[in-house]
């Protein structure tokens, strides 16, 4: 199995217990207020993560790169605002639907990669992005 397909499934398992997780915290507690100590957790998390790694000093090379810098602020509000709207989501419906309707970013990504970067899309992978928004939407709708 190749490295990136099981780094992939451990997101998704990851993934699906944030929606767990989330909505069980939520329940009777601000989204954006439990979305900006998710935050600080994940900072921390991370940055614990970097140096056990021994990583620390790669920090301050990334903070040199001006392009590279620029993307990952821009990456970052956005991941900000996507969790903001996505716990608000929880917060107010079920798991079972805001879940598939997430997952939408994956049809959403394949078509920005196709638009912005030029990434090619085969048939089949074409095929499997209109299956994936048609079984998000058959997912979530009653």
């Amino acid at each position: 199995m190749p490295l990136w397909l099981i780094y992939a499934l451990l997101s998704a398992v990851s993934a699906a217990l944030v929606a767990i997780f989330g909505k069980i915290g939520l329940q009777h507690i601000d989204a954006n207020a439990a979305t900006a100590i998710r935050a600080v957790i994940m900072a921390l998390f991370l940055l614990g993560v970097v140096a056990v790694q021994g990583k620390f000093t790669q920090l301050a090379d990334i903070m040199a790169q001006k392009k590279a810098l620029s993307f990952i602020f821009l990456s970052g509000i956005a991941g900000a605002l996507s969790w903001l709207f996505y716990f608000l989501a929880l917060k107010y419906g079920k798991v079972s639907q805001v879940g598939p309707i997430d997952k939408l970013s994956v049809v959403i990504a394949v078509i920005l990669a196709f638009v912005f970067l030029g990434e090619k899309i085969s048939w089949t992978a074409a095929a499997g992005v209109v299956l994936i928004a048609a079984g998000a939407l058959l997912v979530a709708i009653k």
